[in-house]
């Protein structure tokens, strides 16, 4: 009789303390009744009926979830192996719950085949240097899919890109032919714009004929400031061309 008794009391004992669950601030109770939804509970101190409830318990914080290298072709069929890192959180326990099995394993396949999905229609300079972007693309592509599950996509980080060692090589041939082809863009510029203004300078010379004396004079005091053992004092132009008219208007002997 007394091992009834505390037999009793066990199950007594066992039943009051599983009726009564605590939940800590970033955790929700999802309670079934007879298999039917019946609310959400936390967080805190709650009760659960033995038997007649059931509780699946669903964290709010934001997940974490590493996806794996995956082999993609760019669309200038180049081979790469990217891999990222995503972040979401749970905004609806009871869609989270019952509107999908496994609501973090779904999730990270969605992510994987999005991901190959989505940079497979980029290039490979796209893909490269515009991180951003297709990180953007892919955040707002999962953002929508899982929204019926009750997820909420934060973030998609691109961490890693993969090429080829026979590829890598190639850009960087490509990248060096970039810069000697701007190099040469950026000389042919600097004469054409040195050459415009010779052109500037010689209509202005050409229309003040004073200017003309005022650099040949700063020439002479240049020559003569650097110390050289020769100096050579160009003529004056109005003096070649005294001597032009003078010769043309001399008579031709016979």
């Amino acid at each position: 009789m007394e091992v009834f008794s505390m037999a009793l009391i066990a199950i007594f004992l066992g039943l009051l303390f599983s009726t009564f669950r605590i939940l800590k601030e970033y955790e929700r109770g999802v309670i079934f009744m007879l298999g039917r939804f019946h609310k959400v509970k936390g967080p805190g101190l709650i009760m659960v009926i033995p038997i007649i409830q059931q509780m699946e318990k669903v964290s709010l914080r934001t997940a974490v979830w590493d996806i794996p290298s995956q082999d993609l072709i760019t669309r200038d069929n180049v081979s790469v192996k990217v891999n990222a890192v995503l972040y979401f959180r749970v905004t609806d326990p009871q869609r989270a719950i019952i509107n999908v099995e496994d609501f973090m394993e779904a999730t990270g396949q969605l992510a994987q085949t999005t991901l190959r999905s989505v940079l497979g229609q980029h290039e490979l300079d796209e893909l490269l240097s515009e991180r951003e972007r297709m990180n953007a693309d892919i955040q707002d592509i999962l953002d929508q899919q899982t929204d019926d599950w009750g997820i909420k996509v934060s973030n998609v980080e691109i961490k890693h890109v993969d090429i080829d060692e026979s590829m890598i090589r190639a850009i960087a041939q490509q990248a060096e032919a970039e810069r000697s082809r701007r190099a040469k863009v950026i000389h042919a510029a600097g004469e054409f714009e040195a050459s415009q203004k010779l052109v500037e300078a010689a209509q202005q010379l050409a229309t003040q004929p004073e200017s003309i004396q005022l650099r040949y004079l700063q020439t002479l005091t240049e020559i003569a400031g650097e110390q050289n053992s020769t100096i050579v004092f160009p003529l004056p132009m109005n003096l070649l061309e005294a001597l032009n008219r003078v010769t043309s208007n001399k008579p031709e002997n016979k």
